[in-house]
């Protein structure tokens, strides 16, 4: 195997399929990155796995050259070692090539790197997924209904399922659950058919670690991402990058019957003024149990933010909000909870509706009812 490669674009690959390797696996040659080199362009591989990624490199972008194959062939190379030799060289051209018994040349500028490699045969084969059935979302949605629920899935490895964020696919929208059953976040999306059967359902649970990654390889753009889901996995694909995630083995828990649908006091108030208080409030609760922080309703559509921790100190600060309706109300909550909830809401006022001082409460967008976060709060007395 032999070509020569544009820098920019190989370091761009090696670092999105860096993120499925592990050092931690019970496989040695997962350790490695596997590089193919064939007519169309290099293709890179990473796997631990339970996540697989392979990255694809072509011979010529938008009229630009980016690889020139001179001997197809594969390799595969301590992933460790090769990303950070990547990184470093000097000049914007690559070249690889592998000589006898899978010694790897690494040649730039007036660098050179021999690295020794594996038998690229040895390394386990990528899931082969039918496109029986696809749907597709844009790129920035997606990343955005990960970032909108991913936060809540539980760190906690005694319920492993609630680890995972639920997706439901049904009647073309897909729907996105996560909770550690302390709260939760739900966000809702039309979605496009690529190929569909019209009775298409799915219910599935994908690692919380697995969406984060992926989160962090797409960018922000309009592109669509195709959507594979099977018994025991998820493929993302876009136009370079195939995205392979197992599946958690469960059932998630039917939490439609925690979403109160009514409420006896609803409070519409401006986001950013909401969060910097319950911020400021919690500088004194970070060490108590909890991180609790208080709201209570005041005359004249006024809030009341509060937290007290015996050894520190206490703060209390009023707010003005849009509006209050229904009854009054003290209630209790963690403050770390509400502010995450808060940061993922994009907009400007935000709607509270609460079902009295023990029971969860929803926080949604004044006018979007496709994402919705639960909290439930604390007792302090």
């Amino acid at each position: 195997m032999k070509f020569i490669i544009q820098k920019d674009y190989l370091v761009r690959s090696v670092q999105d399929v860096m993120k499925a390797i592990s050092s931690r696996t019970t496989i040695p040659i997962l350790t490695g990155i596997k590089i193919v080199a064939h007519e169309e362009g290099v293709t890179l591989t990473g796997s631990d796995s339970d996540i697989s990624i392979e990255s694809f490199i072509p011979t010529e972008e938008n009229g630009k050259s980016v690889v020139d194959i001179e001997r197809a062939g594969s390799i595969v190379l301590q992933a460790k070692y090769f990303s950070e030799i990547v990184k470093k060289l000097p000049k914007d051209t690559v070249e690889i090539e592998v000589e006898n018994h899978f010694m790897t040349k690494i040649k730039s500028g007036k660098a050179e790197f021999n690295l020794n490699g594996l038998d690229a045969q040895e390394y386990p084969l990528l899931p082969q997924i039918e496109d029986q059935n696809v749907f597709q979302l844009p790129t920035d949605l997606l990343k955005h209904m990960i970032r909108q629920t991913v936060f809540a899935v539980s760190t906690s490895e005694t319920r492993p399922i609630l680890t995972g964020v639920n997706w439901k696919v049904y009647n073309s929208e897909l729907i996105c659950i996560a909770t550690d059953s302390h709260r939760l976040a739900l966000r809702k999306a039309k979605i496009a058919a690529g190929k569909l059967a019209a009775d298409f359902q799915a219910n599935v649970v994908i690692p919380g670690k697995s969406l984060n990654e992926l989160s962090k390889i797409l960018d922000e753009s309009e592109e669509m991402v195709d959507i594979v889901i099977t018994d025991y996995q998820v493929l993302f694909r876009t136009k370079h990058l195939l995205f392979f995630t197992r599946l958690l083995e469960g059932n998630y828990p039917d939490t439609s019957r925690l979403i109160p649908d009514n409420s006896k006091t609803d409070i519409m108030v401006n986001t950013k003024e909401f969060l910097q208080a319950i911020d400021r409030a919690s500088l004194l609760a970070r060490d108590g149990r909890n991180n609790v922080v208080k709201l209570s309703t005041l005359a004249n559509n006024m809030i009341e933010i509060s937290s007290n921790s015996p050894e520190i100190g206490k703060v209390v600060e009023e707010i003005q909000c849009e509006s209050i309706e229904g009854e009054e109300l003290k209630i209790s909550f963690s403050a770390k909870y509400m502010m995450d909830a808060l940061k993922v809401l994009e907009s400007t006022e935000i709607r509270t509706s609460f079902t009295g001082a023990m029971r969860p409460f929803l926080i949604r967008t004044s006018n979007d009812d496709s994402i919705v976060q639960l909290i439930l709060p604390v007792r302090t007395y």
